[in-house]
């Protein structure tokens, strides 16, 4: 696999909005390793190996475990994750799939239940910036950081 184009260089100022959206969501209050959570499991099921080697990484930085980070795509039979946790995760997939989910209200009220409306906005916001990346890079196809290196060796 090779990259198609380099985002940052074909488009600057888009790519300056990204990362203001993307710094806007980190500096949201929301817990960094519940973000850390939603990025992984969102790429996951947009097949982003760049934003998984990131967010992995980025989550073991923050103090996630290996077995955390192992666990996420079956979280619902993984009993390691808080309800908040798990309504964030749950969220993620909805919103993700939404084509497929609709964003059923048995889901809100479960994200309702562990989350202010604020942090509802911010959460939201998280996913679906998220998923723009995923889009961006799997459009594009990124390479990750540890092919790039693997290949250079």
């Amino acid at each position: 696999m090779h990259p198609r184009l380099n985002l940052f260089s074909a488009e600057p100022e888009t790519m300056k909005a990204m990362m203001a959206l993307s710094d806007a969501v980190a500096k949201s209050g929301l817990e960094p390793s519940l973000l850390e959570l939603v990025k992984i499991r969102a790429s996951q099921i947009n097949g982003c190996a760049n934003c998984l080697h990131m967010h992995a990484r980025d989550a073991r930085k923050h103090g996630e475990s290996e077995e955390r980070i192992y666990l996420l795509d079956a979280w619902r039979e993984a009993p390691c994750y808080t309800e908040r946790e798990r309504a964030a995760l749950a969220w993620t997939e909805t919103l993700t799939l939404i084509a497929q989910t609709r964003a059923p209200d048995a889901d809100y009220a479960i994200l309702d239940a562990e989350f202010s409306k604020e942090d509802q906005v911010k959460l939201t916001l998280a996913i679906n910036t998220i998923n723009a990346w995923n889009r961006f890079a799997v459009g594009f196809r990124m390479i990750p950081d540890v092919a790039l290196a693997k290949a250079a060796a």
